[in-house]
């Protein structure tokens, strides 16, 4: 087992006054069929992982970070990290999948950070070799990172105020930070809320990771891009001790789910953000579900292809 340092109710909020001044306190709202929406699309870079990021770079020393940092990402970390570093003055680069979508490779680029793109096996590659540690900057890991995991925990602290009854909350995973951060929230504040992770069947990496007790070989084939991190050994162990349970959503159930959230709820998500609506849909709600719109930045020529299908 690998185990993750837990937080404490008094470290969870000492965690979200940390990030106050720099992310933004996102709305939860109620859906036309019962349960909650937590729209971490508004977040400044279009998705939850400015939290974690900030609160990654919060605790590396001044003059290290000043040599800029450095991330790996099929896009919203790459987003989240640019936006850090351009708001400390520091240098910033990311290493993406080139089949990243242009819309978030290219907001990488106008937040002032170098892209390095790579085709999905030789960065898969580079992350197995540790390559980052022959660089100047400094790395933080889009999700196997102990303050990027406690710092995407700040939005229990939101949900609980906004609904304090809540009993489920619905998470798209990817590498699983995200889902480990709420976990590990819960865990502080409010213990007896199930925690779900949700993933599409074009890439339902960590269902079949547990059902093999290892790595499965799986190719993503999803418009949940921001679900396409590998399996990571670290995270299957963190996943296996937090996560309640897993639902499988079905990828043409997810591309209707797009369409319905802005048509019927006036709101946009990228592929991964809208999973845990989907699973939603799919009859997993009750009142007191929140369903976790992890991000936004979807490419304008699919989101048009998904409202006319």
């Amino acid at each position: 087992m690998t185990p993750i340092e837990k937080v404490d109710a008094a470290d969870l909020l000492e965690i979200a006054r940390l990030l106050q001044p720099h992310i933004r306190r996102t709305p939860l709202i109620p859906t036309p069929g019962g349960g909650s929406l937590k729209l971490e699309s508004q977040q400044p870079t279009g998705s939850f992982k400015v939290r974690g990021f900030f609160a990654a770079a919060h605790l590396v020393e001044r003059e290290r970070v000043a040599r800029g940092l450095l991330t790996v990402s099929a896009g919203n970390a790459a987003l989240a990290c640019a936006y850090v570093a351009r708001a400390l003055r520091v240098p910033c680069r990311v290493v993406m999948f080139d089949t990243a979508p242009a819309l978030k490779v290219n907001g990488v680029r106008e937040l002032g950070a170098e892209v390095v793109l790579m085709p999905r096996d030789r960065l898969l590659e580079w992350i197995a070799a540790r390559a980052w540690e022959h660089d100047p900057e400094v790395f933080i890991h889009p999700f196997a990172n102990e303050a990027v995991i406690k710092g995407h925990s700040s939005i229990v602290v939101e949900i609980i105020a906004d609904l304090p009854d809540v009993e489920r909350v619905l998470v798209p995973v990817g590498g699983g930070g995200l889902i480990c951060g709420i976990a590990l929230g819960f865990a502080a504040l409010k213990p007896d809320v199930q925690v779900i992770g949700v993933q599409s069947d074009g890439y339902p990496l960590w269902q079949q990771a547990f059902a093999a007790n290892g790595q499965p070989s799986l190719t993503p084939r999803t418009i949940a891009d921001g679900t396409s991190a590998p399996f990571d050994p670290v995270m299957f162990e963190r996943l296996g001790a937090l996560v309640h349970g897993w639902v499988v959503v079905p990828e043409p159930t997810l591309r209707k789910t797009i369409a319905r959230l802005a048509s019927e709820v006036k709101v946009v998500a990228e592929g991964a953000g809208a999973l845990g609506y989907a699973a939603m849909l799919e009859g997993r709600s009750t009142p007191r579900t929140v369903a976790i719109l992890s991000g936004g930045n979807i490419d304008p020529s699919l989101l048009a292809e998904l409202l006319t299908e």
